[in-house]
């Protein structure tokens, strides 16, 4: 506890704008082949130091096979909302479920990066006994503690019943239970995020573990057997209050990105596939009227690629889909960026229009066919995956892994790991900075980046934006 407000948490994102800019990068390390434990590593991104783009420490994790998936902050901005109670709580510890484990890791930054370790471990029994799910996903810091994201229910294969969001304390890390009270149709999960005055949240659809654990399932997916709903809940009152379907075509709804400032009741969700052409999309919500709507607003078609270029999964198709696998949204609302992880593309799109996003910038990196180099000269196996944006929006960093299983499938030639950062023009456009790669031991792949003080993709704020 502190006698202030912690200085990272912002009552609006222009504030967050104008704070001081990253020093320390956190980055999540998974062993693919699980032959040795996954890891923390934090990353050196000041410019001008010594030891940039490099690895300054490393926490490791006492246990093998977790399989480090999404990570966040104990608290954030959320924390200055009247219905918190935790404003004088410290953005101190980073929250990291092992996805494959079920197991729980809290990590402490203070005093300083350089010296993170282990606060906790929280093991699977609890998470499973307090709460029924499994593979815990995703993390954000909100009103009443630490809500997390599960991609399975209970038993051994995670299908005894459906999965769903719990939340656990953000001082003693206690679980403390589901959050839903009334789920409605809902029985898939994968993202979520919410609108904190509107008290509206927005969830997403992935699949269940055995249609993802040991790779993509081709029969499910043509089958269009995997998630393609939103569902908007009552915040406070935990109860599913409309779902849409997108359409059974449109496979793996994943990553959903509302409008930063509160007073914009719309935001964005990718779609990874589209099982009758192979194009990727962005779809746009919107609430009007009381209801929410959802409309197509951007699609990215495949590439054609020669078969000898293709994993065996798609030499059928004679084609590469853009594969969008991440999202983010500036804290300005102004750009959304899209990683196309099978075309090696990261997109970035003007959204100040939200249902007329037009391309603003665009790099290539990696990619299933492309397999462009970075342009110090360096490979890149993989393509843009995990997508973070620095708080003043001058900077987009990613990683190349998406999960142990789909990156053999889809990359079987190898995918040393990396991650790089490319710098935005003040009117938009991409450039790859050519003195930010980082590479990791052999052996791990990279999958999240959480920035120091906050970013992008953690924080949730209660105000509005003033902007001049």
């Amino acid at each position: 506890m502190t006698m202030r407000p912690d200085p990272t948490f912002h009552a609006s994102p222009k504030l967050a704008m104008d704070a001081p800019p990253e020093n320390f990068a956190y980055t999540l390390l998974l062993s693919p082949d699980f032959s040795k434990p996954d890891a923390l590593a934090v990353i050196d991104v000041k410019p001008g130091s010594k030891t940039y783009s490099q690895i300054v420490h490393t926490v490791t994790m006492p246990n093998k096979g977790d399989e480090f998936h999404h990570f966040g902050w104990n608290a954030c901005s959320s924390a200055l909302s009247p219905l918190a109670g935790h404003a004088f709580i410290e953005r101190r510890y980073l929250i990291i479920p092992g996805l494959r484990s079920s197991r729980i890791y809290v990590i402490d930054t203070k005093p300083s990066p350089l010296e993170a370790k282990i606060h906790k471990i929280i093991e699977p029994e609890e998470v499973f006994k307090k709460t029924g799910y499994s593979r815990p996903h995703t993390t954000h810091c909100g009103p009443e503690g630490i809500y997390i994201s599960t991609l399975g229910g209970s038993g051994k294969d995670g299908t005894g019943g459906p999965p769903g969001i719990f939340i656990m304390d953000c001082e003693t890390f206690d679980v403390l239970g589901r959050w839903e009270i009334d789920r409605g149709p809902q029985t898939l999960h994968y993202d979520f995020w919410w609108n904190l005055p509107r008290d509206y949240m927005v969830t997403s659809e992935w699949a269940l573990p055995p249609q993802f654990e040991h790779g993509i399932v081709a029969e499910d997916l043509l089958a269009n057997k995997y998630g393609h709903r939103l569902h908007f809940w009552d915040l406070r009152a935990r109860r599913n209050v409309q779902t849409i379907d997108l359409g059974a075509n449109h496979q793996m709804a994943l990553e959903v990105r509302p409008a930063h400032d509160p007073i914009r009741e719309y935001g964005f969700v990718g779609v990874v596939v589209d099982t009758t052409n192979l194009e990727a999309s962005i779809w746009t919500w919107w609430r009007e009227g009381g209801k929410f709507h959802v409309e197509k607003t951007a699609t990215i078609p495949p590439e054609p690629a020669a078969k000898d270029k293709l994993p065996p999964l798609l030499q059928g198709f004679g084609a590469v889909p853009p594969l969008v696998t991440d999202i983010d949204l500036s804290m300005d609302d102004r750009f959304l960026y899209v990683s196309c992880w099978g075309t090696g593309e990261m997109r970035q799109y003007d959204v100040r229009d939200p249902r007329k996003p037009k391309l603003a910038g665009s790099v290539h990196i990696g990619g299933i066919a492309r397999r462009t180099q970075h342009p110090n000269g360096k490979p890149y196996a993989g393509g843009p995956q995990m997508v973070e944006i620095s708080r003043d929006g001058k900077r987009v960093y990613w990683t190349n892994s998406l999960y142990s299983t789909w990156d053999d499938q889809f990359y079987p030639d190898g995918m040393p790991g990396a991650e790089v950062m490319a710098n935005v023009g003040a009117n938009g456009g991409l450039e790859l900075a050519k003195d930010y790669f980082v590479s990791f031991p052999e052996g791990y792949r990279p999958h999240q980046i959480r920035l120091e003080g906050g970013d992008c993709s953690t924080d949730s704020f209660c105000y509005p934006s003033v902007w001049n």
